[in-house]
């Protein structure tokens, strides 16, 4: 899986970092998202679909590699 983000939709809810923060990050200056791992290790792959469905912009994506 490979997770990538539109930054330019991100609102900054930070729903994903509260779900995978091994995974997801906010910039400290607006909130939008990063992405710290961009495939994940498969024990968290899982997360990584949660933490995209949870986002209420649908800024976040996983591509099944």
């Amino acid at each position: 899986m490979k997770l990538s983000a539109d930054q330019d939709k991100c609102i900054g809810a930070g729903r994903c970092v509260l779900v995978a923060p091994e995974l997801f990050d906010q910039r400290d200056d607006d909130g939008v998202v990063e992405i710290l791992q961009e495939q994940p290790p498969p024990a968290q792959l899982e997360i990584a679909r949660n933490a995209v469905a949870l986002c209420p912009a649908a800024a976040l994506f996983a591509e099944d590699a």
